[in-house]
């Protein structure tokens, strides 16, 4: 009998999403003139208050109250009626140094050795359900929402979205996994107040272009076999309480890390509870999700499974993981146990995090762009950023790779090993 999963994403406006982003754009600022700083740092945001904590340790000195100023900028809270606003908000910061019993454990005379910056569990899942090797519900509802800040941003049509947005998508499947129709669609956006004569009119107004603008621009970005999917018959329910005029932080105030599922596998495969965002490469909670991705998904790729969860676990300060687990669903196709299976990965990728910070060059500035629309499933890339120091100092100009733990670049060893 067929069966429904639903996943959701929240765009970049969504309060907990700015203070994700705020995060990021701190640990990115501190990395590109400090590569070995080491930063946890948390932010809220309420009504016209941005409020930053944390720890760090790093010869880098930024204005973190200009940096939390552009970072709203860029989002699109510009305006004084949405009682959030770069311009206006009142920045605090409570960042502090580093505990120097975490960093003892962290820091070691040999660069090798360095340890876990903290205990816990991380999980990488992937599956041949998407050709980004994501789950379908959580894959459509991050386009959705990216697709409609592009349309924001643009200015062009639908020119009454403010930033703050949702979106749901629920998939029917077969008894076998195998996604047949879109069951459901939600999406609920902030807009403007009173650009129609009537809530009514304005509700009516925002479906009709939910229906006829946004998702045709999402449908045509899918593969054939996800535009399939669109049969006509989903329902589709476009800010289900008729009007979303209060939104973003002052709306509802937003805290870092309160976004671990949309940021990962939108409910499928586990998580291990750590959030990402505001915490440089040392801390696992990041770095080894990353990394327990990146096998995923080449052993995916690799025909080794069509669905596969890869967990691993640290204790603080530690160097080797204290285990590593693998769950193929039964979709195996080699002539192997999940245990075996697991052992030939500890020959193929080190998962120290030495190694890690390394293999993907974790430590320059590449965590801005994963703030919001998902860690995972994203397009490998090269850019150039710019930095400039405290107070109009020094222009830094970085080149860097963003999402490398999205590269297919270990299936051919994983055929190897395997025997593909």
């Amino acid at each position: 009998m067929s069966h429904f999963f639903t996943s959701e994403s929240v765009s970049e406006g969504h309060p907990d999403k700015v203070a994700d982003a705020i995060s990021d754009a701190l640990i990115d600022h501190f990395l590109a003139f400090d590569s070995n700083s080491k930063v946890a740092c948390e932010t809220m945001v309420t009504s016209g208050q941005v409020i930053l904590a944390g720890e760090v340790n790093s010869n880098a000195y930024i204005d973190v109250q200009k940096i939390a100023r552009d970072t709203i900028r860029k989002i699109g809270y510009t305006k004084s009626e949405y009682k959030f606003d770069a311009e206006s908000c009142g920045v605090l910061s409570a960042i502090h140094e580093q505990s120097a019993d975490i960093n003892q454990g962290v820091v070691k005379d040999n660069p090798e050795e360095q340890g876990a910056g903290d205990q816990g569990m991380m999980f990488g899942y992937a599956s041949r359900e998407t050709d980004n090797y994501m789950p379908l519900p959580l894959d459509l509802s991050h386009k959705l929402l990216f697709e409609l800040a592009q349309i924001r941003k643009e200015g062009e049509e639908m020119t009454y979205l403010r930033p703050d947005s949702k979106s749901q998508v629920t998939i029917q499947y077969s008894d076998d996994g195998v996604p047949e129709r879109i069951e459901a669609i939600v999406v609920s956006t902030q807009h403007d107040d009173g650009f129609e004569a009537t809530d009514e009119l304005i509700l009516a107004k925002i479906k009709k272009d939910v229906s006829d603008i946004l998702i045709p621009r999402v449908k045509a970005q899918m593969s054939e076999r996800v535009q399939a999917l669109f049969k006509g018959d989903y329902k589709l329910h476009v800010n289900p309480t008729g009007k979303f005029v209060i939104g973003g932080p002052h709306g509802d105030s937003g805290l870092t890390g309160r976004k671990i599922i949309v940021d990962t596998y939108g409910g499928k495969g586990a998580h291990g509870g750590g959030a990402f965002s505001g915490k440089d490469p040392s801390k696992v909670d990041r770095s080894a999700a990353y990394a327990t991705r990146h096998i995923a998904k080449n052993l995916v790729a690799a025909g080794v499974c069509d669905e596969v969860l890869v967990q691993v676990a640290y204790a603080i300060g530690v160097a080797d993981p204290v285990g590593l687990y693998v769950d193929t669903y039964g979709t195996s196709k080699v002539d192997l146990s999940d245990g075996k299976i697991a052992q030939k990965i500890q020959h193929l990728f080190s998962m120290r995090p030495f190694d890690i910070e390394q293999r993907f060059n974790l430590r320059t500035p590449i965590y801005s762009e994963t703030s919001s629309y998902g860690h995972m499933g994203r397009n490998p890339q090269t850019i150039t950023k710019t930095f400039q120091a405290f107070n109009g100092g020094e222009k830094v100009d970085v080149s860097v790779e963003l999402f490398p733990w999205e590269k297919l670049d270990m299936v051919n060893d994983v055929k190897s090993a395997f025997g593909i």
